[in-house]
């Protein structure tokens, strides 16, 4: 039964409420928070914690893309903090539930934090005075912290806590705070909240390795779990970011991760497969190699389950470049050698070869379950939870609880990565959104900002922040010397270093700074421009500066990284950028922003399952929706799909979309139809369909889907009982079925994926593989089912169907690339011959039929898309996401979404929850009056353009226009700012605002000259 039908035709009992409860801050909660209310609804922010954040930042770095994991959240936990329709409660817990759907009583218990964190500056006087030092919970107790502590740096709110159970109760931390903001009689709080919807994030905790008690954890001082070599590598860890034996400080040499610590694991209760854990090793197996040259590692695991986008390409990567070994085995035993305490492994090798090896350092991969609180939750709600205890989902749902108005996003509905937990996040707020629709808008308020303040006619006054980003910056660049360097640069009246500048007490003290020291302009040496920029123009809006008299230096990029041997060349990289980017603040003036209304409308490309649930989700808000489907009929690939994963009719669950979609008022289908030309911008695009239709919308889906690869091997097409996939779901329906009357069938997987022209996996293949190979051994016990196979990647919950099919006598027979599967016909014969590594010698086997798992390509139609709405592709020619870990729904293009197929293989269940995911960051976007132009937009000189229409040929984004004038026009909410206009114009009649030519000519000017310093000096 679809969400809709289960609450969007629930008859509210009495008006609704427009606010949503969001238990749990992490990523995911912080996520749906934004999201809700961006979309117009009030969002009270519960987090049993002192800070919001969850386990992210714990992360060193992110796979695939190795973005420094603070780095990429920091902008979002500021946003939520400063967020004037987001009330953030932490150390709180729900503890009732009263009320129906639509209206929910919520009780609420907020625990003492002892400090009040309207009066806490953040200093830490209090922390550096207080004697009493206990295991630090956040570094994963391989560090001390104090009894009074902020949990870490970056943390919202930006105020300590004291921990009563450790605390001595001295006074010491009173006496030195200067704001008076420690309370020891704090008592405990009990609130109510009314809200209309409730998303529940409340995350995951590490399996407990002391259970695995072969390998020695808690025993042997050198084995340690994922999550602590994680806050080991970490710049603001306890070792920052230096990697060492905790038995000696030692650097360890030789590193060996072992896999499936608490996953697939049936002894403790975890069948399942945590689905992060060979992608995490992978990924602190590279990250330990760039802190300790010449380092090797050895991952042991049963199989490598690289099946996200990119997730492969990553996995090859760490083999060829960072020389990581995979040893597919299973560790019996960890021992220590004592007078080394190094540790010897036994193994054996796939030739069936006994071996020992010894390494430095033994990483467990530790799996993923749900916390003990949210299993409490869960019964306090009155939720069902699956076997493993993770909460129960409403199949075909994505993200909808077994209660109405209740829904879940990220690890508490099992485990999986960062992208699918924000997806899921965004879904979750679409369908709160689509519920409460009457209500939006009811409860909120309108973010002001102060008068701007006219700098006109001023002398620039520049304040420089120069950033440590732990030692991101710092371990290369030396940032005193840049600080001092920058102090004596002209104009610059304050500079200062910071150890993350864009945390949310740095942003809180830059505001103070601009306006005690009347700055008019800034400058934050940093990182990348790219993620952090709109951050720090906020705070100048709120300190009532034009957002455009803002610079960045990118001293992390373009010289941390890059030049990480050669610190003081990489320092005096750092003073030469920081000296440009104040040259160039010297110049900047105020640009006025340009507003223009939003067409509460939007257009879907694609009409199979996730452009059907994106478009049914935007008219449930409200919304009117146009799909646009190439075929004559609706349904895409889905068409094709007879069971879901857990069992779901999909063929009856298809044609209730469909009825649903088709007889929505608000929802127009435009079949045998495809979009051949687009104008405008978010907002505001007119797209122009193949029967000449003409479609006024104000964001775009792109939900093109994808196809099943047909293979040129393994005699398809010339034998025919030698099928795909998706013909042998098919056939199974058939009463004359050939599968259900064979005696020998054999699978092949990776058919066109893992392979140079397509190095991604396809994701649903392995699982489809176990459905189809179990339903042959259902209906007919006696036939032989063979699988050849290169890794088994049945992720998640999707484990228990290769756990059953090995159960029922399905045989499985790994193979290599190098050594494929021979098939071969004669005298009538079909035959499949290959080498059996366990065996160690050649298998031949006669076969009825034989089912490729061939891969998922993308739809043919992407390249075309691509080039109309100017958003990119990938190498694997799937559309390419603004950011693979926050924003992967979204285009780098603003306005455009994409889900489904579209974006990379997925399942059926995973395709609806990511159209509901792009349905409800659209409506972020729809739920505005109005829209605000980008402030670096390019702009024509009239009387210098002579019309050659330059601009006009070669702009990506269709900015430029020729005017009623005859002279170029450039619609400032469509530039994206890239410049190729104005570096192509012959008359150079077009300026960049903010790039301008006189602005980098002075660039290069101060380049070369000596700072205020020098010259005084001189």
């Amino acid at each position: 039964m679809g969400v809709w039908q289960v609450n969007h035709n629930l008859e509210h009992n009495g008006q609704v409420t427009g606010s949503v409860l969001i238990v749990g801050a992490g990523i995911s909660g912080m996520q749906s928070a934004l999201d809700l209310a961006e979309m117009g609804y009030k969002v009270y922010l519960v987090e049993k914690s002192p800070a919001i954040g969850g386990r992210m930042p714990m992360l060193d770095k992110t796979f695939p893309t190795n973005d420094c994991s603070m780095c990429i959240l920091s902008p979002k936990l500021v946003e939520c903090g400063r967020h004037r329709n987001i009330e953030v409660h932490t150390m709180s817990e729900i503890t009732a539930l009263n009320g129906e759907p639509g209206n929910f009583t919520v009780t609420i218990k907020k625990h003492p934090r002892y400090v009040d964190p309207q009066k806490c500056l953040g200093c830490g006087a209090c922390a550096a005075e207080c004697p009493q030092e206990v295991p630090d919970e956040f570094n994963q107790e391989m560090g001390m912290r104090k009894a009074i502590y902020k949990l870490y740096p970056q943390a919202f709110p930006n105020a300590y806590v004291i921990d009563k159970e450790n605390c001595l109760e001295c006074g010491a931390c009173e006496d030195v705070c200067p704001a008076n903001a420690i309370d020891h009689n704090m008592a405990e709080e009990e609130i109510t909240l009314q809200v209309g919807a409730i998303i529940l994030c409340p995350g995951f905790e590490l399996f407990n390795a002391r259970l695995r008690g072969e390998f020695g954890y808690g025993v042997y001082e050198n084995v340690i779990t994922s999550l602590q070599f994680e806050r080991m590598l970490s710049a603001s860890g306890p070792f920052r970011g230096h990697v060492q034996r905790p038995s000696d400080g030692k650097e360890p040499q030789k590193v060996a991760f072992i896999q499936c610590v608490g996953s697939r694991d049936l002894i403790n209760d975890c069948g399942y497969c945590s689905a992060v854990c060979c992608m995490y090793a992978t990924k602190e197996a590279i990250i330990a190699r760039e802190h300790v040259p010449g380092l090797s590692s050895t991952i042991f695991c049963m199989d490598v389950r690289a099946y996200g986008k990119d997730f492969e390409k990553y996995y090859q990567r760490a083999q060829e470049q960072y020389g990581v070994r995979y040893v597919r085995c299973m560790i019996s035993a960890v021992k220590e050698l004592q007078q080394t305490k190094d540790l010897r492994l036994r193994y054996r090798t796939a030739d069936g070869q006994m071996v020992e090896e010894d390494f430095d350092l033994v990483v467990l991969s530790v799996g993923l379950q749900p916390t003990n609180e949210a299993i409490e939750l869960a019964n306090i709600l009155g939720l069902e939870l699956n076997q493993f205890n993770f909460c129960q989902t409403q199949e075909l749902t994505g993200v909808a609880s077994t209660r109405p108005g209740i829904y879940v996003a990220g690890a508490f509905s099992g485990p999986r990565d960062i992208p699918e937990t924000v997806m899921q996040a965004s879904a979750a707020a679409g369908d709160a959104a689509a519920f409460l629709a009457p209500a939006r808008g009811t409860q909120v308020s309108a973010k002001t900002f102060p008068p701007e303040r006219d700098v006109t006619g001023e002398e620039p006054r520049i304040g420089v922040f120069v950033c440590h980003c732990g030692i991101n910056i710092s371990s290369v660049v030396n940032v005193p010397e840049v600080v001092k360097f920058a102090a004596g640069l002209p104009h610059v009246v304050h500079a200062q270093e910071g150890l993350y500048v864009c945390s949310q007490d740095s942003q809180a003290q830059m505001k103070q700074i601009i306006e005690e020291k009347k700055l008019n302009r800034v400058v934050v040496a940093s990182c990348s421009p790219r993620t952090h920029k709109p951050l720090f123009q906020e705070t100048m809006r709120e300190a009532g500066l034009n957002k455009q008299l803002f610079e960045m230096a990118n001293i992390r990029d373009q010289c941390s990284w890059v030049h990480q041997n050669q610190p003081e060349k990489a320092t005096a990289k750092a003073k030469d950028l920081v000296k440009m980017a104040v040259a160039k603040a010297a110049t900047l003036q105020p640009v006025k922003p340009v507003t223009v209304g939003v067409v509460p409308a939007a257009l879907v490309i694609g009409g199979g399952v996730a452009g059907m649930t994106a478009a049914l989700s935007l008219a449930e808000q409200g919304y009117q929706v146009h799909i646009v489907e190439k075929e004559a009929q609706l349904g895409g690939m889905a068409r094709r799909i007879r069971y879901g994963f857990r069992g779901e009719d999909i063929p009856a669950y298809l044609n209730d979309l469909i009825a649903r979609v088709t007889q929505n008022e608000c929802i127009s289908v435009y079949t045998n139809n495809e979009v051949v030309d687009v104008a405008g911008y978010m907002g505001n695009f007119t797209s122009k369909l193949s029967d000449g239709s003409q479609i006024k919308h104000g964001v775009t889906i792109i939900a093109t889907g994808g196809e099943e690869l047909k293979p040129h091997e393994y005699l398809y097409g010339e034998n025919p009982r030698v099928i795909s996939q998706l013909e042998a779901e098919a056939d199974l329906t058939n009463p004359q079925s050939c599968l259900l009357n064979a005696g020998t069938v054999a699978f092949i997987q990776c058919v066109g994926s893992r392979e140079p022209q397509r190095p991604y996996c396809s994701r649903v293949c392995c699982s489809k593989t176990m459905q189809l190979a179990l339903e042959i051994k259902k209906q007919r016990p006696q036939a032989r089912v063979i699988v050849f196979y290169r890794d088994i990647r049945t992720y998640g919950f999707l484990e228990e169907l290769y756990r059953k099919a090995r159960e029922s006598g399905v045989i499985f027979i790994r193979y290599d690339l190098e050594q494929k599967p021979v098939v071969s016909e004669q005298n009538g014969q079909l035959t499949i011959r290959a080498h059996d590594p366990i065996l160690g010698q050649e298998l031949t086997f006669t076969l009825d039929m034989l089912v490729l798992a061939t891969a998922i390509v993308p739809a043919a139609s992407n390249n075309r898309l691509s080039q109309l709405f100017k958003v990119p592709l990938n190498a694997d020619n799937f559309f390419l996401e603004a950011h693979m870990k926050l924003r992967p729904v979204d285009f780098a293009s603003e306005g455009v979404y994409m889900c489904g197929l579209a974006h990379a293989p997925k399942n059926i269940e995973e395709s609806i929850a990511q159209g509901k995911a792009a349905a409800g960051r659209a409506a972020t976007v729809l739920a505005r009056d109005y829209l605000e132009a980008k402030g670096v937009t390019a702009r024509v000189q009239q009387n210098k353009c002579a019309a050659c229409l330059t601009c006009v040929r070669l702009c990506p984004f269709n900015a430029p226009r020729l005017g009623p004038n005859h002279k170029a026009e450039i619609e400032a909410v469509i530039c994206q700012g890239c410049g190729t206009c104005a570096g192509e114009c012959p008359n150079k009649a077009i300026i960049l605002e903010g790039y301008r030519d006189t602005q980098f000519m002075q660039m290069v000017d101060h380049l070369y000259s000596p700072p205020l310093a020098e010259c005084a000096a001189e």
